[in-house]
């Protein structure tokens, strides 16, 4: 007679459900002690912070990227491609969508997945808060397909600018949203437009690029530290962005962005990174309690409210501190979630007490493409916060990318992807070209 194990269902391969499969993948996958399924729409893994590098072509997703099939036949887990659509409660069932190749024609019909314990980690898009024609004018970078198509639409407005006899146009572009994108973004933009030079662009400088960073808050970096906003704003004003704070959009057009004080900025190309939500078809479930911005509310084990077997992490996990605060939607409270979660998993599993999930802040940092990054860091044996800039905290930057390879690869693969980077660098273009 055959054992059933318990079924473990992973919805989302983000960087808090991708470290959650692997971990569960080597500490029950292994052993058969459960049968771990990782569930997600795409068939490859970008860290999301890096998505700003996608899509100005500094990073090539079909190189850079971790493929969801590969990764789980060595981490002992398993990947099925699919679109989360409903959810079952009482029968412990999830609805994926039909799955469709790009001529719209179907490869896979709607599909039912049984789950004895369920983690919805899906993680969350951008708010456009309802703003007329943002989503008909405006470039998102909330995936990596997203990501792709504005660097194509980039690309080729470097190249007509190149073969343009008038060197006196210029490409406006205007990015609605001073967080930790909009910034990063603004400072790669001017990094890759210098590039160009290197591949028989010559034409075409940082000299000709006009950006507009639109922040409808007094400042931007609302979420960080005023000394990290006033560092960033500056070294953005030496690259030549214009930063405009205390401007809020309220229509996009095919021509530009139209402020409340009824202002018309023109733009080439537009870009929305204002606000994020979980995505809106969480609402339409009406199973879950949810926060305005679509979050799942959870308890102090990272519960859903409504049931227990139900896991919820990452940007669409509402999490209230003590304070009354919520966690804030980055990838460090991704990743301190998915430990939280696997142990409490583990736990269910043996029948022993679950753990309350305390989050801490390590700081923030914020990377100006090759020219600074600057941040804070949280003291962990004292209260203090360390102001830090310019390599260092580039340095601090890149190694939170190198700790989520680690979580999901191990030391000894990171060390050899780390390797294969400085090799790859001499034969490799400094940008995607394609």
């Amino acid at each position: 007679m055959s054992i059933t194990i318990p079924k473990i269902v992973v919805i989302g391969g983000g960087a808090g459900g991708l470290e959650l499969a692997t971990q569960l993948g080597h500490k029950l996958g292994k052993k058969k002690q459960a049968d771990i399924l990782l569930i997600d729409k795409n068939r490859t893994h970008i860290w999301k912070p890096l998505l700003h590098e996608v899509a100005t072509g500094s990073i090539d997703p079909d190189l850079d990227g971790v493929v969801y099939s590969a990764h789980a036949a060595k981490h002992h887990y398993r990947f099925q491609l699919g679109t989360f659509c409903n959810i079952d409660q009482s029968n412990k069932t999830i609805t994926l969508s039909p799955l469709n190749d790009e001529l719209g024609h179907t490869i896979l019909p709607g599909r039912t997945v049984r789950y004895d314990h369920l983690v919805i980690a899906i993680g969350s898009v951008s708010n456009d808060f309802n703003t007329p024609g943002i989503k008909e004018h405006c470039y998102f970078l909330d995936s990596s397909q997203q990501a792709e198509r504005f660097q194509h639409s980039l690309l080729d407005s470097f190249t007509r600018l190149h073969q343009d006899d008038n060197q006196q146009q210029s490409l406006n572009i205007a990015i609605v949203g001073g967080g930790a994108t909009g910034v990063e973004l603004s400072a790669e933009l001017y990094h890759v437009s210098e590039l160009l030079k290197l591949y028989g662009l010559t034409n075409m400088s940082s000299k000709r690029l006009h950006i507009h960073l639109i922040e409808a808050g007094p400042r931007i970096l609302p979420a960080l530290p005023e000394r990290i906003a006033v560092s960033a704003k500056r070294e953005l004003l030496k690259l030549g962005v214009n930063v405009r704070e205390q401007t809020q959009v309220k229509e996009g057009t095919a021509q530009g962005f139209i402020t409340k004080d009824e202002e018309h900025i023109d733009a080439d190309i537009m870009v929305w990174a204002a606000g994020v939500k979980a995505p809106d078809f969480i609402k339409d479930l009406g199973v879950f309690e949810l926060t305005r911005s679509n979050q799942i509310q959870v308890n102090e084990f990272l519960q859903s409210t409504v049931d227990e077997s139900i896991f919820v992490l990452g940007d669409c996990c509402a999490f209230t501190q003590a304070d009354g605060k919520q966690v804030p939607p980055r990838a460090q409270s991704a990743h301190q979630m998915a430990l939280c979660v696997e142990k409490n998993l583990i736990a269910t599993l043996k029948q022993q007490p679950l753990r309350g999930f305390k989050y801490s802040d390590h700081g923030s940092l914020v990377n100006l493409s090759s020219y600074s990054a600057v941040g804070n860091l949280m003291g962990n044996l004292t209260s203090n916060t360390f102001f830090i800039e310019g390599k260092i905290a580039r340095f601090m930057y890149i190694s939170l990318y190198r700790m989520h390879q680690r979580a999901i690869h191990g030391s000894a693969k990171t060390f050899a992807l780390w390797i294969s980077e400085k090799v790859l660098r001499v034969v490799r273009p400094k940008m995607k070209l394609h």
